[in-house]
């Protein structure tokens, strides 16, 4: 069993029957779905308290999504953690600023790398909090309990990522 943490590459069953196991913990444990987008929002409110406290304290947004470190928050911690340590098991890290699939669609261009993945990051952001949640929220949790928004949710970003991979990689 232990042989497993050395592989590169793992079942997509076994991981998706992992995340099952972690999403039936987390609302056994903590009555809270999956989640990562709110820790993010948590973030930007802990960075924005070190330079005007008062105003992060009235805003109405931090009402809801108080900033703090707590269990989610923890776990996007611990996701990069562990792929971290998984890559090291395994003998793949290495660290690479253009990914070879960037690279064989947009050459090497470093600059170019940074603004798309700038760009991209931030609507990715944004879109997570316009649907009140992100892809795993919706795509694991809110299926899980059978949401009408999630599955519409979902449906959208299968729709925008396979539009999207159309046209970009088509150049």
């Amino acid at each position: 069993m232990l042989d497993l943490l050395f592989e590169s590459h793992w079942s997509p069953y076994l991981a998706g029957a992992g995340i099952g196991l972690l999403l039936w913990c987390s609302f056994l444990f903590s009555n809270k779905p999956l989640g990562c987008s709110t820790a993010f929002s948590r973030t930007s409110g802990m960075i924005e308290g070190l330079v005007s406290p008062a105003k992060v304290k009235n805003k109405e947004y931090y009402k809801m999504f108080v900033p703090e470190i707590e269990w989610q928050w923890m776990m996007v911690l611990g996701i990069i953690l562990g792929a971290f340590i998984s890559s090291v098991l395994s003998g793949t890290f290495q660290i690479s600023f253009i990914p070879q699939t960037f690279q064989a669609a947009f050459g090497d261009n470093i600059l170019l790398r940074f603004l798309m993945a700038l760009v991209g990051g931030i609507m990715m952001g944004l879109g997570a909090r316009w649907s009140w949640g992100c892809t795993s929220g919706h795509g694991i949790s809110g299926m899980a309990q059978l949401s009408l928004a999630s599955l519409v949710a979902v449906m959208g970003f299968f729709i925008a990522g396979i539009g999207t991979a159309m046209i970009i990689f088509s150049w």
